[in-house]
């Protein structure tokens, strides 16, 4: 009988930690599902009809599936319509998301868009179109942007326009004053990365000792047919003294080029074209320098931003420093991240010669 019971009482004994063991087992597993189930992260982009927008987000898939087990993106097209987004947006907080990337309609509503996400606690990334202060997002410790820095970008723009100056003045200098007459097409007046470029791009030109003077300034908010239709105005007034035309973006660049085409300049004679630079080298664009309807463009690098906004955000939502690890480093209101811009695609029409670096 009591060997009867040691039995019965090792064989409860061997069954409860079976049972714990089993268990242990299944929430072992469990953890090991939950850590390799990929983050789920929203990205809300200006408008997919946007060349350097459109291409960023098709970069995020190449990453997405290079690493299938650790992100997963949804994309959502504002088509520009501020509205359109913040709904977007809500409709994804509530359904939970683990980081949202921003690429924001209305640059000066982010104080009240940043607000919402914080209440999800959830980390976000606006990048490409920077907020009017930087006090929103460092308002919210689970913030961040990431831009490209204007004054390198601009400072390209005019090295380009220096080398065609110096080898082509005298089929630039219309009125041989030996002065630079340009107008410069601007993306926004109040948006930090336009006011550089603008800048930079000549303050570059006069360091070199060339001397400018602004035929006009116009705002065409990043978009072509306000570069066209302030283009086609400027040039009926103005033809005859407009020597250099300078964009902040691609996308105004090419409003620029069609304005001119109009009147019958910039399709490929050199006795009747403007030089003109941009900033992106859109695929229309790299053919329109290569067909010497514009003089060159300066790389965005649509990779690098994906990459940057993956690698940062990847630490966020692992509760580490955006920049943990990384090649990155926070510019001077920590809350920002400048990706370095140093190539520029460009042909001089007036000589033939070509870069691209």
């Amino acid at each position: 009988m009591k060997t009867l019971k040691r039995i019965l009482f090792f064989s409860i004994i061997t069954f409860f930690i079976s049972c714990i063991l089993m268990t242990s087992g299944i929430v072992t597993a469990n953890n090991i599902l939950a850590e390799t189930k990929p983050a789920k992260v929203a990205v809300f982009l200006l408008d997919f009809t946007d060349d350097l927008i459109s291409a960023i987000g098709e970069n995020l898939k190449d990453i997405q599936k290079e690493n299938p087990d650790r992100v997963e993106y949804t994309f959502y097209d504002a088509k520009s319509d501020e509205a359109t987004q913040n709904g977007q947006i809500e409709k994804a907080l509530d359904e939970g998301v683990d980081l949202v990337l921003l690429n924001i309609v209305n640059r000066g509503d982010a104080r009240i868009v940043i607000n919402r996400i914080k209440e999800h606690n959830v980390p976000v990334i606006l990048f490409n179109r920077e907020p009017v202060t930087p006090v929103p997002i460092a308002s919210y410790g689970k913030a961040l942007y990431i831009g490209k820095d204007g004054t390198q970008a601009g400072a390209l723009q005019g090295k380009m326009l220096i080398d065609a100056w110096n080898t082509s003045k005298e089929d630039i200098d219309k009125n041989e004053d030996n002065i630079m007459q340009y107008v410069m097409l601007q993306g926004e007046g109040d948006n930090t990365e336009a006011i550089e470029r603008t800048k930079y791009s000549i303050s570059t030109i006069e360091k070199a000792g060339i001397k400018t003077q602004e035929v006009a300034l116009k705002i065409a908010d990043w978009r072509e047919d306000l570069a066209y239709n302030a283009m086609k105005e400027l040039f009926e007034k103005y033809k005859d003294q407009i020597e250099i035309i300078i964009a902040n973006d691609d996308t105004m660049a090419i409003g620029a080029v069609k304005a001119l085409q109009e009147h019958g300049y910039n399709n490929g004679d050199i006795s009747k074209t403007i030089p003109i630079v941009g900033v992106d080298v859109l695929p229309m664009v790299k053919e329109f320098i290569e067909k010497g309807y514009m003089l060159g463009s300066v790389y965005q690098e649509p990779r690098a931003y994906a990459e940057a906004l993956y690698t940062t955000g990847m630490n966020m939502i692992e509760g580490k420093n955006p920049v943990e690890g990384t090649k990155y480093t926070l510019d001077d209101t920590r809350v920002s991240i400048r990706l370095p811009q140093t190539h520029y695609f460009y042909r001089n029409m007036f000589t033939d010669e070509t870069i691209d670096k």
